[in-house]
């Protein structure tokens, strides 16, 4: 709505400013720019995640995780094991109110496929300082391929809100060398 009716009641067919008509062609031609680079990006720019997912029970997920633990664990600090598998293993992690588990300790330069899903709610899993996020639906399992560069304690906070215990709801990863 206008404080003022235009002019000319068919305010469209009155003559474009030359102006712009230029900012236009530029937004347009900017934006197709855009939408074709978006796209190359995910393949030029190495940090979009590629992730296999499947479904699974949330229940045989979290027996997944506990048998890892139990198989792998090296210590504990405050209930939760440390977890420490070889080189080259599959790496389970499990989001559930409000807590990731377990703690895993990754050498530096070895791969691993990572495996993150929820027990309840959708979580989201940021790993702090790099740029890795990724939403955990209950019922999917989500696989990556990852390959610690740097050495560390790495946090991982939840990003999604999940209920009254969201801002306490973090987990680490160890990298060693």
């Amino acid at each position: 709505m206008s404080i003022a009716p235009p002019e000319q009641r068919i305010w469209w067919r009155e003559p474009i400013h030359k102006v712009e008509l230029g900012w236009i062609v530029i937004v347009f031609f900017w934006g197709l720019f855009m939408f074709f680079f978006m796209i190359a990006w995910h393949f030029i720019g190495n940090q979009n995640l590629s992730t296999e997912t499947y479904r699974i029970q949330p229940s045989a997920y979290v027996a997944k995780v506990e048998a890892f633990a139990e198989k792998y664990q090296v210590g504990e600090e405050n209930g939760v094991p440390i977890v420490r598998p070889p080189a080259g293993e599959d790496v389970y992690l499990l989001a559930r109110k409000w807590e990731w588990w377990p703690i895993l300790e990754l050498k530096k330069g070895q791969s691993y496929r990572f495996h993150l899903s929820s027990a309840d709610w959708v979580h989201g899993f940021s790993l702090q300082p790099t740029n890795i996020n990724i939403s955990v639906h209950p019922g999917y399992e989500h696989v990556i391929n990852l390959t610690p560069t740097e050495s560390g304690e790495f946090g991982i906070i939840c990003n999604e809100y999940c209920g009254i215990g969201h801002h306490l709801m973090t987990g680490r990863i160890r990298v060693i060398d």
